[in-house]
C-alpha cells in the first residue's frame, strides 16, 4: 500500500484548489483520487486500460508483449527500455519525478530505485483499476499515486525536476495538450522522455484505419519532436525502434 507520508508529499504539489478535494475523496485508496467516476464511453483500447482484468496481468503479460511486438525484433527490451529511459531523464538522489499515465505503476517504482528518500516519484493515471493496483504493489516510500487528466493535470507549475510518458500518449484524446502539461509542471532544466507509436511507413490510409477502429494514434517520426521544440524543448533525442519512438529533451 502506497505509504501515507508519500501522499503528504503529493499533496503538496497540488494546486491548492484541489488538495482539499483530494483529501476527502480518497479515504483508504491508498492514491489521491481527483476524478470520481468513470466515463460512460471510450474507444476499445481504453476500456481494456480501465476494466478489473487488463491491471491483472499487465506488467508481465500484456506489456512486454504488445510493446516488444511493436518495438520490433531489434528494438530494447523492458529491461533495456528502462535503462535508455532513466537516462534520458538523468535522474538525481532528490529529483522529483513525474511519471503520467503510469498504470499498475511499474515504470514508476523503477524510477524511484534512482532517487533516494528526499527524491519522489509520483505515478498519475486516470483508470481507478490500474492504480488499485499500484498502490497494492508499492511499498517504496518516495512513491505516490494521483488519479487525474493528463490532458489538465492537478500539479503546480513548475515543481518537477523530470517527466515520462511511456506507451500511453497514443491513447490520449489530446496528447499534445498532455505534452503541454508535463511542459508546465517541469522546473527550468527539467527532462522529459517520451515513449509512443509510429506511424507505419508507406502505409498511408491504414495508420487512419487502425486509429479509426482501436482508437490506438500513430505519430510521425517529427511530430512529437516537433511539438517539443515549439514548447521549449532543446537537445532532443529521437529514437525508432519498429512502431514505437523514444524522444527526450531538456527544458530551456
Amino acid at each position: 500500500m502506497s505509504d501515507p507520508k508519500a501522499l503528504g508529499r503529493v499533496r503538496e504539489l497540488l494546486d491548492p484548489a484541489l488538495a482539499d478535494l483530494a483529501i476527502r475523496a480518497s479515504p483508504g485508496l491508498g492514491y489521491l483520487d481527483l476524478l470520481g467516476g468513470e466515463p460512460a464511453e471510450r474507444p476499445p483500447v481504453q476500456w481494456l486500460m480501465h476494466s478489473g482484468l487488463l491491471p491483472k496481468f499487465y506488467e508481465r503479460i500484456w506489456r512486454p508483449a504488445m510493446i516488444g511486438t511493436l518495438k520490433g525484433p531489434f528494438g530494447p527490451s523492458t529491461a533495456q527500455e528502462m535503462a535508455l529511459v532513466r537516462r534520458m531523464l538523468e535522474l538525481g538522489p532528490h529529483d522529483l519525478v513525474l511519471d503520467v499515465a503510469c498504470g499498475p505503476g511499474n515504470v514508476t517504482r523503477t524510477l524511484a530505485r534512482s532517487v533516494d528518500e528526499d527524491g519522489l516519484v509520483v505515478g498519475i493515471d486516470a483508470s481507478a483499476t490500474m492504480l488499485d493496483r499500484a498502490a497494492r504493489d508499492t511499498t517504496a516510500e518516495n512513491v505516490g499515486y494521483v488519479r487525474g487528466d493528463a490532458a489538465e493535470l492537478p500539479f503546480l507549475s513548475g515543481r518537477f525536476d523530470a517527466a515520462c510518458c511511456l506507451a500511453a500518449l497514443y491513447l490520449f484524446a489530446q496528447p499534445i495538450q498532455a505534452l503541454a502539461e508535463m511542459t508546465r509542471t517541469l522546473k527550468p532544466g527539467g527532462r522529459i522522455a517520451v515513449m509512443t507509436t509510429r506511424r507505419m511507413p508507406l502505409a498511408g490510409p491504414l495508420n487512419e484505419l487502425v486509429t479509426a477502429t482501436s482508437g490506438v494514434r500513430l505519430f510521425g517520426d517529427e511530430e512529437i519532436t516537433d511539438a517539443l521544440t515549439r514548447l521549449g524543448f532543446s537537445g532532443l533525442r529521437h529514437r525508432a525502434y519498429g512502431l514505437m519512438q523514444f524522444v527526450s529533451g531538456r527544458l530551456t
